[in-house]
């Protein structure tokens, strides 16, 4: 048995919604195998409302949530990574800081909800849509037999995740 725990990173351009909706996500579904992050490359400093609202509805921890920038995962003392995925389509274009450790890497483009504008009932929509891309996602990302892929099959497996439909 695989006793590992993997860090995996998710990066979005502002670090208030998708990115915390996964981190969250998989720090819980992940049942101890996983220790999730997540970072922008231009965060907001906070943490979007409905984000926040949404995970405690779902009844999921907010405690301790913040938008923090992706240098601080950069940085010497910080965790290694086994896993970088990008959220948004913003994110994935650009520049990212050199990873230690070379993590696994994979885009998963999720359509951001803080951008939808309309109704308070069609922003909250948007949100739980992508939360529920994100959990599918996640699912099958933690159902993948980690410890038995060699890197390059593991590379395909979590790219391949991140093109499933929406």
């Amino acid at each position: 048995m695989n006793d590992k725990v993997y860090n995996v990173l998710f990066l979005c351009t502002g670090n208030s919604a998708r990115s915390v909706l996964a981190e969250v996500q998989l720090n819980v579904l992940g049942g101890g195998r996983f220790m999730a992050y997540s970072a922008g490359s231009h965060p907001k400093g906070e943490i979007n409302p409905l984000t926040l609202q949404l995970l405690q509805q779902m009844g999921l921890p907010t405690d301790g949530l913040r938008s923090k920038s992706w240098d601080e995962f950069a940085a010497p003392d910080a965790p290694v990574m086994d896993f970088v995925f990008t959220v948004c389509d913003q994110a994935a274009g650009e520049h990212c800081p050199v990873w230690p450790g070379q993590p696994v890497t994979a885009h998963w483009g999720v359509p951001d909800p803080a951008a939808v504008e309309g109704s308070n009932d069609t922003k909250k929509r948007a949100f739980k849509d992508a939360a529920a891309t994100l959990r599918k996602r996640l699912e099958l990302f933690k159902s993948l037999p980690l410890a038995s892929l060699d890197r390059l099959a593991l590379k395909k497996q979590v790219s391949d995740i991140g093109k499933s439909p929406l």
